[in-house]
């Protein structure tokens, strides 16, 4: 799993302050969309659920693509070449859909502890170059050298985090305008400087193009070109308004519609303008961001529904454990996963002792470990924070 493109990745990584709150509501929090615990486990376990199949390596599908019974579950594990969306092409932007999500809880909770701008401001600019620093020493480790690059997981997410805090201080039509404005600005870099053979092919597009000129190469892992940050944006800025939702005193039903309205609007622009602008991971298209929006909004409406209206809040302990603490996991995942995974399997033989599905149990086993520890700080009270 490597971090020279943003394809690999954590949860909300910006908002990890959240604990797991057991105080009952009361009945009029009950009726009403108010900014329970419970809510804010759903959070938790969202970010947790992305944490895991971000860090999981494709939970071992990957080895199993010619299988003849498990290769269509070990296509939806492995991105797809060029074009198109598969399950594992939706895990980064739901990774920074949660960014967003995160970001109306962790900045209000300090201003209603008294910050006000110059302070979150402050903590922004802090915490986005902690991110960044964060990042260099993750690609210096991985790559035996200092390095640095500007199109990973963690500059991704400084950058978008930055930039939406600023966004977050104007008004919604303006920073709807915004999120427009972005989407269609990127959409017409590509169509009105289209390549001989297309305006999104892979080596030829402009966003490789103008890499190779500033650079003088491209990423070398993926195919991903740093024009990406600009929709980017967009899907952390979508995160956003949601948190705003969830946090407003809308009751909950409403919140629900409007999620749910959220996500069918975001499916159907994306398919519906993907003959012009294809839905494209690598080059993060406007069709891509709209359409991957609509599976993160359905995501969270999924746990958002088990949590606060049936009460399931036990089951998903799993998951809040690695929520509560994805800064540790993705760097656990992205510096000891490979060894993690070999000192495994010094004990269990890889599993080949069970025949095809060998290299997921290898890989749920990485996970059972890298999860232990991630609990053994949650039972100390011990978060990971930028």
């Amino acid at each position: 799993m490597g971090t020279n493109c943003a394809d690999s990745d954590p949860s909300s990584i910006i908002a990890t302050e959240d604990a797991v709150k057991t105080v009952q509501t009361s009945a009029s929090t009950e009726k009403t969309g108010a900014a329970s615990s419970q809510r804010n486990l759903a959070l938790d376990a969202y970010r947790g659920l992305i944490m895991i199949l971000l860090v999981s390596d494709g939970l071992g599908f990957a080895a199993l693509r010619n299988h003849p019974v498990y290769a269509v579950m070990a296509n939806q594990f492995e991105h797809r070449p060029w074009g198109g969306a598969v399950f594992y092409d939706l895990i980064m932007p739901a990774f920074l859909f949660m960014v967003g999500v995160a970001m109306p809880y962790s900045l209000g909770r300090r201003m209603e502890q008294g910050a006000d701008k110059r302070q979150l401001l402050n903590h922004v600019e802090k915490r986005s170059a902690s991110l960044v620093l964060i990042s260099w020493i993750i690609i210096s480790i991985e790559t035996n050298h200092a390095h640095l690059q500007f199109h990973n997981v963690l500059c991704v997410v400084a950058f978008t985090y930055f930039v939406c805090f600023f966004l977050m201080q104007l008004k919604f039509r303006y920073q709807a305008a915004v999120a427009v404005i972005l989407l269609v600005a990127h959409s017409a870099i590509y169509l009105l400087f289209p390549a001989p053979g297309g305006a999104f092919q892979q080596v030829t597009n402009i966003g490789a193009v103008i890499d190779r000129a500033l650079m003088g190469h491209n990423y070398t892992m993926a195919p991903c070109v740093n024009l990406n940050l600009i929709p980017e944006i967009a899907s952390v800025l979508f995160g956003v308004w949601t948190g705003n939702l969830i946090r407003s005193g809308r009751p909950r039903s409403q919140q629900m519609k409007i999620m749910a309205l959220g996500a069918i609007a975001a499916f159907a622009l994306g398919l519906v303008f993907s003959p012009l602008v294809p839905i494209n991971k690598w080059l993060w298209t406007a069709t891509y961001t709209l359409y991957t929006t609509g599976w993160s909004i359905l995501g969270l409406l999924i746990l958002y529904v088990l949590v606060d209206v049936f009460g399931i809040r036990r089951p998903l302990f799993l998951l809040t454990v690695v929520g509560m603490n994805s800064l540790f996991v993705y760097c656990v995942g992205e510096i000891l996963r490979g060894w993690i995974n070999d000192s495994i399997a010094v004990f269990t033989g890889e599993f080949k002792f069970i025949g095809a599905l060998a290299p997921v149990a290898q890989s749920c086993a990485v996970l059972l470990v890298i999860w232990y520890v991630t609990y053994w700080l949650y039972q100390r009270k011990i978060f990971l924070r930028v």
